[in-house]
């Protein structure tokens, strides 16, 4: 084993849209476990809208990443060594010390995955937060029955792409996703949605209501901004949007243009609620039954794309930002 180990640390923190040089590749030790800790080998790792917000130092929901220190976040990687029960050599294991090719983890922050049962990246996206994700928003917090319209914005993404899959797979009557190019249109087709439009293409409101001229149950916001206030429009009475995330504006220096048209949630009665993952766990074990049966029969379809390399890890995460990937962007460290 090298004695040495590549970390991607922060290096300064980015004022809007992050750059390579807010990044910096650092050789460290190979750090020897203590009792109750493995050292993991990380052979994949996750990149995540959400990480940009954590760039910030700002009061959240989760801790700001700190400067001159490597960033975290998902990741599945083989045990070189255990100090703790229940683990060994060469189990693999999913844990949150993302950044860097081997981490020092509490047993207590780690839980082994079964790569005979499904390829090991689907435990950072399909089998995993990702599919969590898009489970509990659509089905508990959006509270989506068998015969409404579902709309979808980032849908080409892991989390979108699946919303709209489990959406028809609960009897959605219709299914419209935005995405960002003409490829991830057809994408979309391929997956089963009923509508999907590209983004560019024209003003998101006129697009929506092209797919969906009489409107919509359900949103499932990943963008915010203009697709925020486009679904506003066309939510019909008692709608209901989930918030997971607002991707168009977590670089913006100034304030959002849109929404514009709050005032129609009140007329509407429409619920807009936010939500974390974190949440929902109790939905865990329900979603990974339904879920891991749709991959088997084949219900199920995800894309990923995959950055070689820790020291590109930085560029996966930008890639990411620009809207670079189909469906989960992963880094094979």
């Amino acid at each position: 084993m090298t004695a040495v180990n590549r970390e991607i640390h922060l290096a300064s923190r980015p004022q809007g849209w992050p750059s390579a040089e807010n990044f910096r590749l650092v050789e460290t030790e190979v750090p020897k476990p203590g009792p109750g800790q493995l050292l993991v080998r990380n052979r994949y790792m996750s990149v995540d809208p959400y990480m940009r917000g954590r760039m910030n130092d700002v009061k959240s929901y989760v801790p700001p990443f700190q400067l001159d220190a490597p960033l975290d976040g998902g990741a599945v990687g083989e045990v070189v060594t255990s100090e703790a029960e229940g683990f060994a050599a060469g189990d693999w294991v999913l844990h949150g010390l993302g950044w860097r090719e081997y981490a020092l983890v509490d047993a207590g922050s780690a839980r082994t995955v079964d790569p005979d049962l499904a390829p090991v990246t689907t435990y950072l996206h399909v089998l995993g937060m990702t599919g969590l994700t898009a489970y509990a928003g659509l089905l508990e917090v959006a509270g989506m029955k068998p015969g409404e319209t579902v709309f979808v914005s980032a849908a080409a993404g892991a989390v979108g792409s699946l919303v709209g899959q489990i959406a028809k797979l609960k009897g959605a009557s219709r299914v419209i996703g935005s995405a960002g190019s003409a490829a991830k249109v057809e994408r979309l087709r391929a997956l089963g949605f009923d509508a999907a439009f590209d983004y560019h293409d024209g003003p998101v409101r006129q697009s929506l209501k092209a797919a969906a001229p009489e409107g919509i149950d359900v949103y499932f916001d990943n963008v915010g901004g203009d697709h925020l206030e486009a679904a506003i429009s066309a939510l019909r009475l008692h709608g209901r949007a989930a918030i997971c995330g607002m991707i168009a504006q977590y670089n913006d220096t100034e304030p959002p243009a849109a929404p514009r048209n709050l005032a129609l949630v009140i007329g509407k009665r429409l619920t807009l609620r936010g939500f974390l993952v974190g949440d929902h766990g109790a939905l865990r074990g329900q979603f990974v039954r339904e879920m891991s049966g749709w991959l088997r029969d084949g219900s199920i379809g995800y894309d990923e794309t995959v950055v070689d390399g820790i020291e590109h890890a930085p560029e996966a995460f930008l890639g990411l930002l620009r809207g670079e990937n189909l469906g989960k962007m992963l880094v094979r460290v």
